[in-house]
C-alpha cells in the first residue's frame, strides 16, 4: 500500500513540479499586481487570469502527456486538454491531470499499433496527422463529455460542504475544503459556496466565520513546514520559498503540488483545517470580507474594527501546528527523496520491476568496436564512481577490451566524449540530461552489478583483433603513499555497535576533522549528500563523503573505517564497512580503486573484521 501511494504521488507530482517556477511566477505577478496585491497594477493584473486558466494547465497537460507517450504525447496532451480548459470558466488544473496522461497513453498506444505498418517515405506524414486527429477528438470529447462531468464533481464538493454547514458541524467541513483546495477547486470552494455565505451573515453579525475557511495559511503552512525539516531533494529546497509565497503572498496553490506528490498528507490538511475552524468558532472568530488573496496579511485587514485579532490568529497558529504534527510523520514514514529527476526514474524502475523486466544493458544496433570511452557516474562523481569505474575496467580488461577508457564523473558533468555511462538507475534522467550522446547503463549495486558482466560480455564481440585500435589514454591519478597521514590508527573503530546512520556519518567525519584532513563544515556536507542520495555501494559497504560543494572544505585526501561485524543499518540495507572519505583533487582515486580491487568479494569484507587497526591501515592504503 506504502508503494502504491508514493508511485501515485510521485507520478502526479512529476506532471506538477517542473512546472513549479511557473506557478512561483504566477504566484508573485498576482501577489503585486491584483487590486489587492502589494503594487496593483491593472494592465500587468491581466496576466492572472489567463495564466491561470490557459498556461498553467496546458504545462500540467503537456507534462502529464510526455511521461506516457513521450514529446508527441505532451502536444497530444496539450491539444485535448483544451477542450475542458475552454468549457469551463475555472482553472482546470486537475482536468489536466487527468487528460495530459490520458492523451499520452492514447497516442503511445496508436504508434504500438501502426509500428512496422507505415511505408517507407510516410512515416512523418502519419505521425503529424495522428497527433492532429487523435487530438482533436479527443479535445472535442473533452469539452462535451469530460468537462460536465469535472463540473459535477466540483458540484458535489460543493454539496458536501453545504452538507455541514447546513448542520452547523463547521470543523468538518475541511473534510470537503482541503481535498477540493489541494486538486485546484479553491476557487470554486471559496467564490461559489464560502463567499455568498460569508457576505449574507455579516449583514446579520457584522463579521463571519466563512471567510476564514478556505482562506486559513495555516494548514498549508504547517506541509510545507514539515518539508523543511523531514522533506528531501527539491522538495525540501524549494519549501522555504514557498512558504513565503503562501503565507505571506497568499497564493495556496504553491503548497498543493507538495501535497500531490505525497496523497497521505491529505489528512495532515484536512485535520489543520479542522482545527482551525473548530478554533475559529471557539473564539468567536470572523472577518468582514473575503480575504483574496489569503494572505495572512490579508487576513488581518479583514478582522473588524471592533478586534477579534487573537482569535483569527490562534485558528492559523492551531491549523499550522496541527497540519505540521500530523504531515512530519507522515512524511517521514511515506516520503522519500522529492528530487524529480530521481522520482521519475524509480517510477520507471518500479514499472520495469512489475513487468519482470531489467533495464537495457546496451542497445544490439551499437557498434562494439567503435565504443573507446565509457564514463561511470555517481552524484557527486568523488567516491562510488571511481570504485565502480575500477571494477568494470578489471572486467573489461580480462574481456579483453583494454582499449576502453573507463573514466568517472560526477552525473550533472559528464564529459561530452562519453559513449556509454554506467550509473545509479536513481539517477538516470540527470544523466540522460547531461550525456545526451551517450547509451546508459542502469544499475542498483556499484560493487557487484550484474550489468558489468552483461556489458564486458557484449563489448568484447569483436569479429577480429585487428578491429581494435590503440588503447585510448584515461587521465592518470597519482596516489599518495603515506599511509598514516591518508588514514591515521586513531581514524579506525573496529567492533562497532550497530548505530543510526546519521551518527555513524557523524563519526566518520569527525575523525576526518580530527585527522586535520577537513573542516568542521564538512560533516553537515557529508549528511546532506547522504540525505540526496545514499553512499551504500554493495557488498555490505557504504562511503559516505561531502556533497560536490563541500570539496574546498578538504584541507588534504584521508580516509576514516569504521568496521561493524554484526553491521549496522543503513536505510533498507545493513552495512559492514563504512568509508569516510575526503579527497583533494584526485589524490584519493588510486585508494578507491585499490579498496574496490580488494573488497569486490563479498567474503573479503567479512575477513576484515578480524584484522588490527595497524593490518586495516595497510589494507586500505596499499596497493
Amino acid at each position: 500500500m506504502k508503494e502504491k501511494v508514493q508511485v501515485f504521488g510521485r507520478f502526479l507530482s512529476s506532471m506538477v513540479m517542473p512546472n513549479i517556477g511557473a506557478f512561483i511566477a504566477w504566484g508573485l505577478i498576482a501577489a503585486l499586481f491584483i487590486k489587492t496585491g502589494w503594487l496593483p497594477n491593472e494592465q500587468l493584473a491581466q496576466l492572472v487570469d489567463p495564466m491561470s486558466q490557459y498556461l498553467l494547465p496546458l504545462l500540467i497537460a503537456y507534462t502529464g502527456g510526455k511521461l506516457t507517450g513521450g514529446s508527441r504525447g505532451g502536444v497530444m496532451a496539450a491539444i485535448a486538454t483544451m477542450g475542458v480548459v475552454v468549457a469551463t470558466d475555472v482553472p482546470m488544473f486537475l482536468g489536466a491531470m487527468i487528460m495530459g496522461p490520458f492523451a499520452g497513453w492514447v497516442i503511445k498506444k496508436f504508434d504500438a499499433l501502426v509500428e512496422g505498418h507505415i511505408k517507407a517515405g510516410f512515416e512523418m506524414l502519419i505521425n503529424n496527422f495522428s497527433v492532429g486527429i487523435l487530438g482533436g477528438i479527443l479535445a472535442i470529447l473533452s469539452y462535451y463529455v469530460f468537462a460536465p462531468a469535472m463540473l459535477a464533481a466540483t458540484g458535489a464538493m460543493a454539496a458536501g460542504v453545504q452538507f455541514f454547514v447546513n448542520h452547523s458541524i463547521l470543523p468538518l467541513a475541511s473534510l470537503f475544503i482541503e481535498p477540493a483546495k489541494v486538486l485546484f477547486l479553491n476557487n470554486a470552494i471559496n467564490h461559489g459556496i464560502l463567499t455568498p455565505l460569508g457576505l449574507q451573515q455579516v449583514q446579520e453579525a457584522g463579521k463571519s466565520i466563512f471567510f476564514l475557511m478556505e482562506s486559513n495559511p495555516g494548514p498549508g503552512l504547517g506541509i510545507l513546514l514539515a518539508y523543511c525539516l523531514a522533506g528531501k531533494g527539491s522538495a525540501r529546497d524549494t519549501a522555504p520559498g514557498a512558504i513565503i509565497i503562501h503565507f505571506f503572498g497568499g497564493i495556496h496553490e504553491i503548497y498543493f503540488p507538495y501535497v500531490l506528490m505525497n496523497p497521505v498528507l491529505l489528512l495532515a490538511v484536512m485535520g489543520g483545517g479542522a482545527a482551525g475552524v473548530f478554533t475559529f468558532n471557539l473564539l468567536g472568530a470572523g472577518l468582514v470580507g473575503p480575504a483574496s488573496p489569503g494572505s495572512i496579511l490579508a487576513i488581518m485587514a479583514m478582522v473588524p474594527k471592533s478586534g477579534g485579532y487573537l482569535g483569527v490568529l490562534a485558528g492559523v497558529a492551531v491549523a499550522a501546528v496541527v497540519s505540521f504534527a500530523i504531515a512530519l510523520p507522515l512524511l517521514k514514514i511515506f516520503g522519500k527523496d522529492e528530487n524529480l529527476e530521481d522520482a521519475i526514474a524509480k517510477k520507471d524502475a518500479m514499472k520495469a520491476a512489475a513487468k519482470g523486466e531489467t533495464a537495457p544493458v546496451l542497445s544490439p544496433d551499437t557498434d562494439v568496436s567503435a565504443i573507446r570511452h565509457i564514463v561511470f557516474a555517481c552524484d557527486a562523481g568523488m567516491g562510488s564512481s571511481a570504485m565502480g569505474a575500477t571494477v568494470l575496467s578489471k572486467k573489461l580488461n580480462a574481456a579483453g577490451r583494454d582499449d576502453i577508457c573507463v573514466e568517472h564523473a560526477s552525473v550533472s558533468d559528464i564529459p561530452s566524449h562519453a559513449q556509454i555511462v554506467v550509473t545509479h538507475q536513481d539517477l538516470r534522467e540527470r544523466a540522460a540530461h547531461s550525456a545526451p550522446q551517450a547509451e546508459l547503463v542502469l544499475i542498483t549495486n556499484f560493487m557487484n552489478a550484474p550489468e558489468y558482466d552483461v556489458l564486458a560480455a557484449r563489448l568484447s564481440q569483436i569479429d577480429t583483433p585487428a578491429d581494435r585500435e590503440a588503447a585510448s589514454i584515461c587521465p592518470e591519478t597519482k596516489a599518495a603513499h603515506n599511509a598514516s597521514e591518508i588514514l591515521p590508527l586513531n581514524s579506525i573503530q573496529t567492533g562497532c555497535a550497530p548505530d543510526d546512520k546519521e551518527a555513524v556519518i557523524r563519526r566518520a567525519g569527525q575523525m576526518l576533522v580530527d585527522s586535520g584532513c577537513v573542516d568542521a563544515d564538512y560533516i553537515p556536507a557529508m549528511i546532506k549528500r547522504e540525505e540526496s542520495f545514499a553512499t551504500h555501494i554493495g557488498n555490505g559497504i557504504a562511503i559516505p563523503h561531502g556533497v560536490e560543494e563541500a570539496k574546498a572544505k578538504i584541507k588534504r585526501t584521508g580516509l576514516s573505517v569504521q568496521l561493524f561485524p554484526d553491521g549496522t543499518p543503513w536505510g533498507d540495507v545493513t552495512v559492514k564497512v563504512v568509508i569516510g572519505i575526503a579527497g583533494a583533487g584526485d589524490d584519493h582515486l588510486d585508494i578507491l580503486a585499490n579498496i574496490a580491487t580488494k573488497l569486490a568479494a563479498p567474503e573479503a569484507v567479512d575477513a576484515l573484521m578480524d584484522k588490527t587497526p595497524e593490518a586495516l591501515q595497510i589494507f586500505f592504503t596499499q596497493a
